[in-house]
C-alpha cells in the first residue's frame, strides 16, 4: 500500500551535485526506516545509504561515505539524498526503499525493503 515517488535525477557533470527526492504516501511516514539504492547497467542494485524512523541513525556504502547524506523530513513525507562531488561511477538509476519494521534500526540489504519506487536516473559525465 506505500507508494514511493523519486526525483531530482538528472545530468550532471563530474565533480558536481545533485539531490535526490522520494516521496512516500499511503502510510504513517514516521513509521518507516528509508534507503537508497542503485543500480548501474550490467550491475546488481546495491545499498547507497538508509536513514532511521527517527531521523537518528544513517548508514553509508564505503564507496559515498562523506559526499552523500541521507536525510528525512517527517513533516513532508519525504527522504533525501544529497550528493556532492560526483563520480562518473556514481551513475545509476536511483531508487528509493522503504522498510516497514518496527524499530529504529536501520538495514542494508535489499531484501530488507519491501516497498520500492520506480527509480530516478542519475547521470555523471565530462
Amino acid at each position: 500500500q506505500v507508494q514511493l515517488v523519486e526525483s531530482g535525477g538528472g545530468l550532471v557533470q563530474v565533480g558536481g551535485s545533485l539531490r535526490l527526492s522520494c516521496a512516500l504516501s499511503g502510510r504513517i511516514f514516521s513509521s518507516y526506516a528509508m534507503g537508497w539504492f542503485r543500480q548501474a547497467p550490467g550491475k546488481e542494485r546495491e545499498f547507497v545509504a538508509a536513514i532511521s524512523r527517527s531521523g537518528g541513525r544513517t548508514r553509508y556504502a564505503e564507496s559515498v561515505k562523506g559526499r552523500f547524506t541521507i536525510s528525512r523530513d517527517n513533516v513532508k513525507n519525504t527522504v533525501y539524498l544529497q550528493m556532492n562531488s560526483l563520480k562518473r561511477e556514481d551513475t545509476a538509476v536511483y531508487y528509493c526503499a522503504a522498510d516497514d519494521r518496527d524499530d529504529d534500526g536501520v538495514r542494508v540489504f535489499r531484501d530488507d525493503f519491501d516497498s520500492w519506487g520506480q527509480g530516478t536516473q542519475v547521470t555523471v559525465s565530462s
